[in-house]
């Protein structure tokens, strides 16, 4: 009898990471679709550019490397960051905004340490940190939600959205009709009001249920897209479920009942921002987190706890990509605590052999 011979890993699936990230895809659609409904145009324009730019700079540094560029592309990694990446953006970002966090992201962050499986931190989330500390203006102008927008306007058109992305439309006076601070920025910037005098005096609240117009439907779509992905066993429950229990933990304990000191309810910190995305979609990155099922929740738990204390004491509201890059440093440090013992030995990490 004949063996085949292959190197490992073994599998009679070939392919499998290819299946993957196209599953990571499909799992977007429904927040892309929502956010695209609440924001217009300008999440698809971004998804387009960064699409494009991503796989051009993977193709190119390839083949500088001398790699089969058709091989590596079909993996559909370059695909998904660049998904990440457009979602994470605020519509209607001028084209070279993306092309500077699309450079980051497959560049710097990823082929420069040796492509995919090599990177130590989210490509995605080290492009996001590096625009919003190098364009903060740029990189905090999101779009009102249509239902928040004032009578008579509407969100931009086909062509005003390509204008704003491509032309010089940010400098129009008219992008403020469309522009206002997030959910999470009024409420950093609350000036001695109530929670619920918030939600009525300012037009990010209004037609909103909890967290802002729009918004919370934008973190139950993405949830239900994570929620997917853990049914097609594409990640397991660790790391998101420690994530949103250690932040929804210390938003209970830290709720005053909404003063005008209110941190925001727990209920808030949960479908604002970008937490249901990075949960589901950032946090359960196989590359970047910890691997043993102690480390998960480990890493998860410091995820949730970093992004409440950044977004209630820190500079940055929402604190998502800050939280993820820096437990991206501490990943191996709880793989080298956490790993389960090895058959044969009685205490793992114990240095002798047993």
């Amino acid at each position: 009898m004949s063996f085949i011979k292959a190197s490992s890993p073994h599998t009679t699936r070939p392919g499998t990471s290819n299946k993957v990230m196209q599953l990571v895809l499909l799992a977007c659609v429904p927040g892309i679709i929502a956010l695209s409904l609440n924001f217009g145009f300008g999440s698809l324009i971004n998804l387009i550019l960064c699409a494009a730019f991503c796989l051009g700079f993977e193709a190119a540094f390839l083949k500088l490397r001398a790699r089969k560029v058709v091989f590596y592309l079909r993996d559909c990694s370059a695909l998904v960051t660049a998904f990440l990446l457009a979602i994470a953006l605020p519509p209607y970002a001028p084209w070279w905004l993306l092309a500077v966090g699309c450079f980051f992201a497959i560049v710097v962050a990823k082929q420069l340490y040796g492509g995919l499986g090599f990177n130590p931190f989210n490509p995605a989330m080290v492009a996001y940190v590096v625009l919003l500390i190098s364009f903060p203006v740029e990189m905090t102008r999101w779009t009102l939600a249509s239902s928040a927008l004032a009578d008579g306007i509407s969100l931009p058109s086909l062509s005003q959205s390509l204008n704003l992305v491509f032309g010089n439309g940010h400098n129009s006076t008219l992008v403020d009709a469309w522009t206002a601070a997030t959910p999470l920025d009024v409420l950093k910037q609350n000036q001695g009001q109530t929670i619920d005098q918030l939600y009525q005096s300012d037009a990010v609240f209004s037609s909103a249920v909890i967290a802002g117009a729009g918004w919370e439907w934008i973190n139950i779509t993405f949830l239900a897209g994570g929620l997917f992905l853990l049914y097609k066993r594409v990640f397991t429950w660790q790391a998101p479920t420690a994530m949103l229990l250690a932040l929804l933990a210390l938003s209970i304990v830290f709720y005053d009942g909404g003063s005008s000191d209110s941190l925001g309810s727990p209920v808030f910190h949960l479908l604002s921002g970008a937490t249901m995305f990075g949960a589901f979609f950032i946090v359960t990155d196989p590359v970047t987190s910890a691997v043993s099922t102690k480390g998960r929740l480990i890493y998860g738990a410091g995820v949730g706890i970093l992004v409440f204390v950044i977004r209630s004491w820190g500079i940055y509201p929402d604190a998502v990509a800050f939280a993820v890059l820096l437990m991206n440093f501490a990943a191996p440090f709880i793989d080298y605590y956490t790993l389960p013992r090895t058959y044969g030995h009685k205490k793992a990490n114990s240095g002798r052999i047993k």
